[in-house]
């Protein structure tokens, strides 16, 4: 791998979230299926903000859609690091002033209460890790012009990610069923999104089991205490205006993601 080329496209991407100006796909300038200078992107800017005084506090999943995979031309997801400075609560005002092109989707949050350290993890070991789960709202940014990304785009853009909103009705894994999980949004009365749990690797716990997996690979492991946004239940919606979107989840109430100027 290229060290000069790393800290290079690392610090475009940090400049363009700094700047609020996107740039030009990374993609021209990485190999195809160089996944290992591409994370590299990713874990220098992890680095960047670590250096700064930021804190980890859990893992975002992206592309766990199948459509989207195929869209990308890619048949695994990908992940992204969540920071402190990127949670908001249910309600909590973000500003537009943070972001470029915006985009919400509603998802299963996991919030664990053990370390996942296994090579192969299974559904019981999830769940048995998993304190609750709780309604989420991602906000997803990309840093790439025009939203024209490829997979190695947004997985050197930290998986696109931007803010998250958690809900505040932690609830037990026994009483839900994540693959049946029914999902809606809607901003201003108008629905923008609906899906369900099966729409995330047909379950979300194997979205969650194949982060724990690829995490403990690539010596991280998720910890207690880390928020884990399992991946969208349906179809994104832009933001283009300050407005509320609201998403309500089977069993697991409502989250409401507040725009400001």
């Amino acid at each position: 791998m290229s060290e000069q080329l790393i800290h290079t496209l690392a610090g475009r991407l940090r400049e363009a979230e700094h700047a609020r100006r996107p740039v030009a796909p990374v993609r021209r300038e990485i190999a195809p299926g160089d996944m290992a200078l591409t994370y590299a992107v990713q874990q220098a800017n992890v680095d960047a903000r670590l250096a700064q005084g930021e804190r980890i506090v859990g893992r975002k999943i992206g592309l766990t859609s199948l459509a989207v995979q195929q869209q990308l031309g890619v048949d695994r997801p990908d992940f992204g690091a969540l920071f402190a400075n990127m949670a908001y609560g249910d309600g909590e005002p973000m500003p537009l002033s943070r972001l470029i092109q915006p985009k919400v989707e509603a998802e299963i949050a996991l919030v664990l209460e053990r370390d996942l350290t296994h090579e192969k993890h299974s559904f019981a070991d999830i769940m048995s890790a998993t304190a609750y789960a709780v309604a989420a709202i991602e906000v997803v940014d990309s840093r790439i012009q025009d939203w024209d990304i490829r997979f190695v785009d947004t997985v050197a853009d930290n998986a696109s990610s931007a803010l998250f909103v958690l809900g505040s009705r932690p609830v037990p894994l026994r009483k839900l069923d994540l693959a049946a999980c029914r999902m809606t949004m809607d901003r201003a009365g108008e629905q923008v999104s609906k899906g369900i749990g099966a729409a995330c690797l047909g379950n979300p716990l194997n979205a969650a089991a194949w982060l724990a997996d690829t995490m403990v690979k690539l010596g991280t492991p998720l910890r207690a205490g880390d928020v884990v946004l399992t991946g969208a239940l349906g179809p994104m919606a832009a933001v283009t205006q300050p407005g509320t979107f609201t998403a309500q989840l089977d069993g697991l109430g409502s989250v409401r993601a507040v725009f400001s100027e």
